[in-house]
């Protein structure tokens, strides 16, 4: 079952149709206005699948179905998706999702209790398992550094760096970043305690699987201002505003940074030229300084003639995360579920 029928949910259903070990019973949805439409119609597949979207949490748990994979909106919208999620739970159903990101590691200290112990409290009651990947995606700050990692004798220093040019991306940004507003607003995430809490709780995780507890955990901002206006797919951003954004979050450990996400968000390649880049367009990469040091840069894109972009094919990617972990999911005891607690998951069903 698909909860939310968003960007990516769209493009996660497109690909469960065709998959064969995959059999999609059910599609919620929290827009009214969806409710009762087929879904083809909705996801634009050009057919309909004879299959009504629906609001009704109740009908949707009488399906009985493996899993639930949840595309809901971003922790900003905690109430809602902790509702949903633990109805799901406590039905005895298990979640794999990609909405609440400082889910990925639900020991990290910024996570409120009240987000925490209703799911914990769902999962003893129905006996089922939640899983998170983020959507930052969160298997390119915790899968890729922490395999990597795995070939080391030792880390010195681990960084996995998101670099993006987000011109025709159109998802949210302003608020959460300021991309597109003066350099005197102050958005969201600049915001170090939140940004810690939104998108850092992979590295107590790396630090976790690496036997340390860190001593602190600090946040970097920096804003780039383009001196000529730039189209994007949302508009123009007129000279004098931000079109580029650099931030990090830095575990700390012996007084040195040794674990560092770090994100490069730019309107046009050619913005904050000074920034890092990879050695492609619109890549994440991931870099160790240790023995031996290892650079790995991945790079997601449509090959199939469709014309979407990198950051869709990105965005794609962190849904099927989600979708593949399922079976694995449904192996694991009741309770929380984190990468840590994952196997190997290569995807069975996807060379067909």
């Amino acid at each position: 079952m698909v909860w939310g029928t968003g960007f990516v949910g769209k493009m996660v259903i497109a690909e469960i149709v065709e998959h064969p070990l995959f059999d999609l019973v059910g599609v919620g949805v929290s827009n009214p206005a969806k409710a009762g439409r087929d879904v083809g119609e909705i996801c634009g597949l050009g057919t309909a699948l004879g299959l009504a979207a629906t609001d009704d949490v109740d009908a949707l748990i009488a399906l009985k179905p493996d899993a639930v994979v949840h595309y809901g909106p971003t922790a900003a919208h905690a109430d809602a998706n902790i509702d949903v999620i633990t109805r799901f739970l406590r039905a005895g159903i298990d979640v794999c999702s990609t909405a609440m990101t400082p889910w990925v590691w639900p020991a990290m200290h910024l996570n409120p209790p009240n987000w925490i112990q209703p799911v914990t409290e769902a999962c003893e009651a129905g006996g089922a398992s939640c899983f998170t990947t983020g959507i930052d995606p969160g298997f390119a700050n915790d899968l890729f550094p922490l395999t990597l990692m795995g070939l080391c004798s030792e880390v010195k220093t681990v960084r996995a760096s998101e670099l993006l040019d987000y011109t025709n991306y159109t998802g949210d940004y302003e608020f959460e970043m300021g991309i597109g507003r003066p350099p005197g607003y102050r958005p969201l995430l600049e915001s170090p305690e939140i940004l810690i809490m939104a998108w850092g709780a992979t590295v107590p995780m790396i630090a976790h699987a690496a036997g340390i507890t860190l001593d602190e955990i600090t946040t970097s901002w920096e804003k780039w201002v383009t001196p000529t206006d730039r189209k994007s797919a949302k508009g123009v951003i007129a000279a004098g505003n931000v079109a580029a954004v650099r931030f990090t979050v830095n575990g700390r450990w012996g007084g040195q940074t040794r674990i560092q996400l770090e994100h490069v968000n730019r309107i046009g390649a050619d913005a904050a030229p000074d920034w890092p880049t990879g050695n492609d367009n619109d890549v994440y990469r991931v870099d160790i300084e240790g023995t031996p040091s290892i650079s790995q840069e991945t790079a997601f894109r449509f090959t199939d003639g469709s014309g979407r972009d990198a950051a869709a094919a990105g965005c794609l990617a962190t849904g099927l995360r989600a979708l593949n972990a399922v079976p694995a999911v449904n192996d694991l005891p009741p309770g929380w579920v984190t990468a840590l607690d994952l196997p190997l998951i290569p995807g069975a069903g996807t060379i067909r």
